[in-house]
């Protein structure tokens, strides 16, 4: 089941790009941008992921942190990051523990199917300096994500 505004965010704890253990709780204090995202190199989750990164220091300015999450591993990350100089940590979650408590794979017919595939919906999170959802973003616009987190900031 997928978390609302109000909810709890769910722990979650994985490994980045850069091979460093990345937990959700070293973040309290400080909002954090949690992003979910179907694929590296597909032409919305790259566009995504740039607008992200051009938007991350104004981002930062807000006392926000980004962490974006899809199914692939550190080596598909490694290479993602650094061909389109991503200044985020991205985590790894080949067994989809944290897409699933979340609730952005498994879910339904299609669930099923992008559980099998290995392909999250494209949502985005943003959870307070205490640890709770304040926005959930399903209706993501990839070429302007950075701005249209800006605006719920």
């Amino acid at each position: 089941m997928r978390p609302k505004a109000g909810d709890t965010a769910p722990d979650l704890e994985g490994i980045d790009q850069h091979g460093k253990t990345v937990r959700l709780k070293d973040f309290r204090g400080r909002k954090v941008v949690l992003y979910f995202y179907p694929r590296d190199f597909t032409p919305g989750c790259t566009a995504q992921a740039c607008s992200l990164r051009d938007a991350n220091e104004d981002i930062a300015a807000k006392g926000a942190a980004i962490i974006g999450v899809s199914a692939q591993d550190e080596a598909s990350h490694q290479q993602f990051a650094k061909k389109h100089k991503l200044n985020f940590p991205l985590l790894a979650d080949p067994d989809q523990k944290i897409g699933k408590a979340y609730g952005v794979v498994g879910g339904g017919l299609f669930g099923l199917a992008r559980s099998v595939t290995g392909l999250y919906e494209r949502v985005t999170f943003i959870i307070d300096k205490k640890g709770k959802v304040e926005h959930v973003i399903e209706d993501t616009r990839t070429a302007d994500h950075g701005e249209q987190v800006l605006a719920l900031l």
